[in-house]
């Protein structure tokens, strides 16, 4: 698959000065780090742990070494050339004004949107389609540094009454607070947690939501600005390896609560009908398969990979939800289903078809009425709107044509822009491919490669390759401000589908965890040596960058084969895979990983757990990890362990850096202009490393 991309070059003349000639000396060692050895044995086998100490995140010894190793990194890429102009080049792309799907109800819009000179989103609401914002939440004057932000929760039936969540800095857990919509008065708020759902009552004087306690997930009803404990309504005997969300329908009639035991994508699902005051029901709770679902009136549609690694469409009556009851609508097909959507009185299902959306229309009895025109080769997640209403938004974005949101008619089929990110790019074109390449085991797997036209295929050309490869996850050709810089300076931009995720569904997903695990690094592995084959690149010019698992990812990749990489950026990873579990919310994804306490998975999971794989004396990659104290999802504490580790392990000289920040996290938590220094930074150190010293346009033949 080719297609063209439109980028500007006009960053020639602004980032000449970025070269591959290294740091002062004195600027890359590295602070000393102390080793306390600690030995476990596991299984019978003797783990060495030379770096325990750092586990522990506020000890003034940890809290000493993160201020040392944050000097050392600015002091290092500080010394760099280029870094204004880069950040300057990155701003124009990422310094526009965004603005979300809207939700609608009581005939008004609700929307967040973020104007080109702010740093955070602002909550508004519109009494018409086009009519004027109204701001409903503004988080600018809450934290001088801008690290406190809201987002919408919940909207009641008839569009008077908010929820919506504060979040401190990047971690999972927010505050919840309830406003009148029409006096701007606070009636209520919940205290900091991790919820998994907030849905308003009809009448407005009470709302059910899901919340982690130390025991494990429930589900509680409040009474609106009544004192004393809320009533709980399930969740008992679920441990904390479980993940309850509850919401209610649009009629605010059915309370629908779904369980999810771990990551492995087994899920329950239950319902309560409050109108007729019956217990909470069970709809399915005994199968291990993935179970989602959409509202439409006495109705759920449900999509689940039960029988069908590629997923299937079921009508369920909820007046008679019994499984006897349920129908197959839309059978399972040879592209796997992303989702669901139940609007105006139709069910549009997007599929993945060889990793690009597709968005076809169905009635609710299966039967096919159409598909949307999406307008390119991309990425959509989905319709948004109303069962009873003929008004839908999707978002739609490609890797050329950033995001926009469109307007849909479920009635007539007639679509319009209803808003566009505003990216100042050019009208350059670049080229993308689909390409196949064998993995280690002979599967074919595909890869996104993006790069301006007239690429020489020399071996020369500065290489990004990212991807993921977990939890059922799908990375879609979709806009990214990072991959436009990238392939604008002269750079090959890489993506690759690995086993783990969910591009082919869930069979696809199964063969790259667990046991497997080792199947998706082997895939990235064998999409690097495809690039280095074919010319794109070579390991002196070739970096990898990934976040979360595909930390992971990239830890796994840069210990089991440091010589394809020049350089590497790891952020908010998992490295320590013997330990891992025992850490914030990480039993969660023991489905997915496995857990060293049980001798089955240990030896896998010890065989490619990246800290543990490092050797004293290889000559490994520069590394810039990337975490912070507000991650409260993936601890912090693998990414100092790490740093620690390939500092005093690496005998390659290139430096092994570490930017932490303390309310970064997970979920974000930083303001835009912190963002866009955050990804200046990382991009001049793959400029370092890589040699760009501007767009290669002689190369290119420009």
């Amino acid at each position: 698959m080719r297609t063209a991309i439109r980028f500007p070059w006009r960053l020639t003349l602004l980032i000449t000065a970025v070269t591959a000639a290294p740091a002062p000396a004195q600027q890359t060692v590295a602070p000393p780090t102390r080793r306390a050895v600690v030995v476990d044995t596991v299984h019978g086998v003797a783990i060495a742990d030379p770096y325990r100490w750092l586990e522990q995140q506020d000890a003034p010894e940890t809290r000493a070494w993160i201020d040392a190793q944050n000097v050392h990194t600015g002091a290092v890429i500080g010394a760099l050339p280029g870094r204004e102009a880069i950040e300057r080049r990155l701003s124009e792309l990422l310094r526009v004004q965004t603005i979300n799907i809207p939700l609608v109800r009581g005939g008004r819009y609700f929307l967040s949107k973020r104007a080109a000179d702010q740093n955070l989103t602002v909550l508004y609401m519109r009494r018409s389609l086009n009519g004027p914002d109204e701001v409903l939440v503004d988080p600018h004057g809450w934290s001088a540094d801008h690290t406190v932000s809201a987002g919408f929760w919940d909207v009641s039936h008839d569009g008077r009454l908010l929820a919506y969540g504060v979040r401190s800095g990047g971690e999972d857990e927010v505050r919840i607070f309830m406003m009148d919509i029409d006096t701007r008065r606070l009636v209520d708020s919940l205290p900091r947690a991790r919820y998994g759902g907030f849905s308003f009552t009809r009448d407005k004087r009470g709302a059910y939501y899901a919340r982690h306690t130390p025991a494990g997930p429930r589900v509680f009803f409040h009474a609106i600005g009544a004192a004393g404990d809320d009533r709980l309504v399930f969740g008992e005997g679920y441990g904390p390896d479980k993940l309850i969300g509850a919401n209610l329908s649009l009629d605010r009639r059915y309370l629908r609560i779904a369980v999810y035991h771990g990551s492995s994508g087994r899920t329950e699902l239950w319902i309560q009908d409050l109108d007729r005051g019956t217990p909470v029901t069970p709809i399915v709770r005994d199968i291990d398969a993935r179970f989602s679902s959409a509202y439409a009136d006495n109705r759920l549609f449900v999509w689940t990979d039960w029988n069908a690694p590629n997923s299937r469409v079921f009508s369920v009556d909820l007046r008679r939800p019994a499984r006897e009851e349920w129908r197959e609508i839309i059978p399972e097909g040879h592209a796997p289903i992303g989702g669901v959507s139940a609007v105006g009185g139709k069910l549009f299902v997007t599929y993945l078809d060889s990793v690009r959306s597709k968005v076809r229309i169905f009635d609710p009895e299966g039967r096919v009425l159409g598909e949307i025109a999406l307008p390119a080769i991309g990425s959509t997640f989905g319709v948004s709107g109303d069962w009873d209403r003929a008004e839908a938004f999707y978002a739609f974005s490609s890797f050329a044509q950033p995001n926009t949101i469109y307007r849909y008619d479920t009635g007539t089929g007639a679509q319009e822009v209803w808003a566009r990110l505003a990216v100042p790019v050019s009208n350059d074109p670049v080229e993308v491919r689909q390409v196949w390449y064998p993995s280690r085991d002979g599967t074919r797997v595909p890869m996104f490669v993006a790069h301006r036209r007239g690429l020489r295929l020399d071996g020369r050309n500065p290489t990004l390759l990212t991807g993921y490869g977990g939890f059922n996850l799908n990375q879609l050709p979709g806009f990214s401000a990072r991959a436009a810089f990238w392939i604008e300076n002269g750079g090959v931009y890489a993506l690759a589908n690995l086993r783990g995720g969910g591009e082919f569904g869930e069979a696809w997903h199964r063969a790259g965890m667990l046991e497997r695990k080792q199947n998706g690094f082997d895939d990235f592995i064998a999409a690097a040596e495809w690039l280095i084959a074919n010319r794109y690149t070579s390991p002196e010019r070739l970096a990898i960058s990934g976040g979360s698992n595909g930390g992971l990812l990239v830890g796994a990749a840069m210990t089991q084969r440091p010589a394809l990489f020049r350089a590497v950026v790891c952020t908010n990873p998992l490295l320590d895979m013997v330990r891992y579990h025992r850490f914030l919310v990480a039993g969660y994804w023991v489905p997915e990983y496995g857990t060293a306490d049980s001798a089955a998975h240990f030896p896998y999971l010890q065989a490619y757990s990246p800290y543990h794989r490092v050797r004293d004396g290889e000559r490994y990659p520069a590394v810039l990890f990337v975490t912070g104290d507000a991650d409260t999802r993936v601890d912090p504490l693998h990414a100092r362990k790490m740093t620690a580790r390939v500092q005093a392990a690496t005998a390659s000289g290139r430096p092994v850096l570490l930017r932490y920040h303390a309310r970064g996290g997970h979920s974000g938590g930083r303001p835009l202009s912190a963002s866009i220094g955050d990804l200046a930074e990382q991009m001049l150190f793959l400029f370092w490393q890589l040699g760009v010293s501007g767009p290669g346009a002689a190369r290119s033949g420009r």
